[in-house]
């Protein structure tokens, strides 16, 4: 690699995206590309070049025709480009056989485990081991790190043209953008057209860097994202369910793609939460996207990550509510101004909670198309306590709570209420059978009153241990949606376990079938992340809730607040 590439290195370049980083050829032939046409590498700092970005964040890889470069309802992590050959797409449910999912036991497997001899914890299969690397991370071996990337599920090309619909990509043509860049779920199951396609990769870090910097690239981005997902996008929002296509696809042709905050922000939270009374301040830090008190311009429409509702009180703010995904903000302004011929001003302010994603839409749009046989219930969305009416029940310490904490953010917490814990800790002892001995939680955590939110994955909605992962060991299961780490590709650099902000996952030294710990080539214990799985491959379930005699654990998502008050009472 030239010395160019070498003087300034990000610390996650310490693992390049590929075995090695590009050469200066293929990232002088990336560069060429018309998807970076409008980069000027004059725009990016000394400390982070294109070059850099393109030689580290990026891979080329090659397929054979029917192999599968990514699933539909895939955690999007990268983008591609074509660079030879083509593609085909397709958005109906793709074949699932021999993709290398965990399956569910089943309850004969399930019962034996009960009975089987039991391993010693954190057992791990014996297998080709990586010596311990000089820099922080662990490296993969020669023999795995070929293969980092899960191995391809191959498919009849031909027959599934001639039975699906499906949509053909060729080179130069990107795809993939639009869900690396909201950490959203693919939309389609892309498949190899031709042998020997080659694609170059960039992973989300390197995309969102080049797109922060490049003024030409975020256009064009922006540009993508209104034609290939923006209307889609509209349609699954409830707000504009009787909005017919014509309308929509002017309100999207208008629409404006809006970012808020730090994509990472959990290692300031995690300094700050740490703090005592860390978490008063939070709210302080965090980006103003529209001030009590302003003018409405526009409709906002959080596409992914979470923001804050609050209002003024005396010297402060309060809390009064969050958003996330598919809830608006502004639109009880735009409607009374509407209504009344009454100045637009929002009554309460909005801010992004680490990152947040939103689309803008022009007050006369709605007023045209959105406000006219709108529910009235969608009003005060702005206030998402009031319009489930659970205001006033929940208490603002709670609210606080929940949002300072960012807990709001999960899908499956481990929820323990305190009156009807007697601490017998079966569910600690339920999870050890369940894996190896070793329970994959701590009965800890924060608390609010009766109320204990226990140290286990969360299983995010925004799961922001997936930034950084190297080789993908971490990521999102495209059946159940929850968050799982693969074993055989995780290779302990403990990225995820720093990233996570709620410190849920942890670094284990593994052990071989003899209770002995497996070491590299150097004598050094060898260690691998390890968390909650929601005991994916068990019939019944995670096995805490179910072995609790009490009723004093439950799986909860966050934002349900009608579950979470019933479970509290």
């Amino acid at each position: 690699m030239d010395q160019e590439l070498r003087d300034e290195r990000n610390r996650r370049w310490d693992e390049p995206f590929g075995k090695e980083p590009l050469d200066r050829e293929t990232v002088d032939r990336v560069l060429a590309l018309p998807a970076f046409a409008d980069v000027n590498p004059a725009d990016f700092p000394s400390w982070l070049p294109v070059a850099s970005v393109i030689a580290n964040d990026g891979r080329i890889r090659t397929f054979q025709k029917g192999e599968t470069v990514l699933r539909k309802g895939d955690y999007g992590s990268s983008l591609f480009i074509i660079l030879s050959g083509s593609v085909f797409g397709l958005t109906a449910s793709a074949p699932t056989a021999g993709s290398g999912r965990k399956q569910q036991k089943s309850w004969r497997r399930s019962l034996a485990q009960l009975f089987a001899r039991k391993r010693p914890p954190e057992y791990r299969p014996a297998r080709r081991r990586s010596r311990r690397p000089s820099s922080a991370a662990a490296s993969i071996s020669e023999g795995t790190r070929a293969n980092t990337v899960e191995a391809a599920l191959r498919v009849d090309a031909d027959e599934l043209i001639a039975k699906h619909e499906t949509f053909l990509l060729e080179a130069p043509q990107m795809f993939g953008e639009l869900a690396a860049l909201t950490r959203s779920p693919r939309r389609a199951t892309i498949y190899a057209l031709e042998d020997d396609t080659v694609l170059f990769e960039l992973r989300w870090q390197g995309l969102r860097e080049i797109r922060d910097w490049s003024d030409g690239f975020r256009k064009q981005i922006d540009q993508l994202y209104h034609e290939r997902g923006l209307l889609t996008r509209l349609q699954e929002c409830p707000v504009f369910a009787h909005v017919d296509s014509t309308a929509l696809a002017e309100i999207a042709e208008e629409a404006l793609f809006e970012t808020y905050g730090n994509f990472n922000w959990t290692h300031r939270f995690k300094t700050e939460i740490s703090k005592e009374d860390g978490a008063q301040h939070i709210i302080q830090q965090e980006p103003v996207i529209c001030e009590q008190g302003s003018h409405v311009d526009g409709l906002l429409l959080i596409n992914s990550g979470f923001a804050r509702v609050s209002e003024r009180i005396d010297h402060g703010d309060r809390t009064i509510g969050h958003l996330s995904k598919n809830d608006v903000f502004g639109l009880d302004a735009i409607a009374a101004f509407a209504r009344d011929k009454v100045s637009p001003v929002l009554d309460t302010s909005l801010r992004a909670i680490g990152y947040v994603d939103v689309i803008r839409i022009p007050t006369h749009l709605v007023q045209k198309h959105v406000l006219p046989g709108l529910d009235p219930s969608f009003l005060r969305q702005g206030r998402p306590d009031d319009r489930d009416g659970t205001r006033g029940e929940l208490r603002q310490g709670m609210m606080d709570f929940l949002v300072d904490h960012r807990f709001i953010n999960g899908e499956e917490a481990m929820l323990i209420n305190l009156e009807r814990c007697v601490g017998c800790d079966d569910c600690v002892r339920a999870c050890a059978t369940a894996h190896d001995n070793n329970p994959r939680f701590v009965r800890q955590g924060s608390r609010f009153e009766n109320a204990m939110i226990a140290s286990a994955c969360m299983h995010c909605t925004d799961p922001v241990c997936l930034i950084g992962c190297p080789t993908g060991a971490i990521h999102r299961a495209e059946d159940s949606g929850t968050v799982v780490i693969d074993d055989n590709t995780c290779i302990g650099c403990a990225t995820c376990a720093n990233s996570c902000p709620y410190s849920n996952i942890r670094m284990v030294e593994i052990r071989d079938e003899n209770g002995h710990f497996v070491t590299d080539r150097e004598g050094q214990p060898i260690s691998r992340a390890t968390k909650c799985d929601l005991c994916a491959d068990q019939l019944t379930g995670p096995a805490c809730v179910q072995s609790c005699p009490h009723d004093a654990l439950a799986r909860v998502n966050m934002r349900d607040t009608e579950r979470l008050l019933e479970w509290l009472k």
